[in-house]
């Protein structure tokens, strides 16, 4: 089993070197799932919610955070991001699905970019609907699949 890369052989905390590892692409794809009331998701579909389009903001938001994941997540590393795409679909009336991925051609991965954006375009969509729906829940949010880098190609199975 790998080691825990973030600590030193003491337990102290460290940011990992990074710096003769190889630029290479890397990308990822992460996912998150709000659950509404049916009512909402009509909301949200037909763009009537009083604070805008939901679903723009939300993905505007999920690029924001994850050029941002760097100063959000101790550790993370500042990455040149090539790209991140963010998509919404509606699986039921009362689930949407989001999916986010992140692309940079880089010494170090863009899972926790990626996985940043899905969170952020969910607790977007739950700020922006809260004043008709306080009991929406942001579920699954989980790593897809990876690329690139010496660990190489992940991809979940269950999905």
């Amino acid at each position: 089993m790998p080691t825990l890369s973030h600590f030193d052989e003491s337990g102290a905390s460290r940011m990992v070197d990074v710096g003769e590892k190889p630029i290479t692409l890397r990308v990822a794809r992460a996912s998150a799932r709000v659950r509404m009331n049916a009512e909402t998701g009509r909301l949200i579909r037909d763009r009537r919610v009083t604070k805008g389009d939901v679903l723009e903001v939300a993905r505007l938001a999920a690029i924001t955070a994850a050029k941002r994941t760097w100063e959000l997540i101790p550790l993370c590393h500042l990455l040149p991001l090539d790209a991140v795409e963010v998509q919404f679909d509606f699986v039921s009336d009362d689930l949407l699905a989001i999916e986010a991925s992140a692309r940079a051609t880089a010494r170090t991965g863009v899972e926790m970019e990626a996985l940043t954006a899905a969170a952020t375009a969910a607790l977007t969509v739950y700020d922006m609907c809260k004043a008709v729906d306080r009991g929406m829940t942001i579920e699954r949010v989980r790593l897809e699949e990876k690329s690139g880098g010496k660990s190489g190609h992940f991809t979940r199975n269950d999905a």
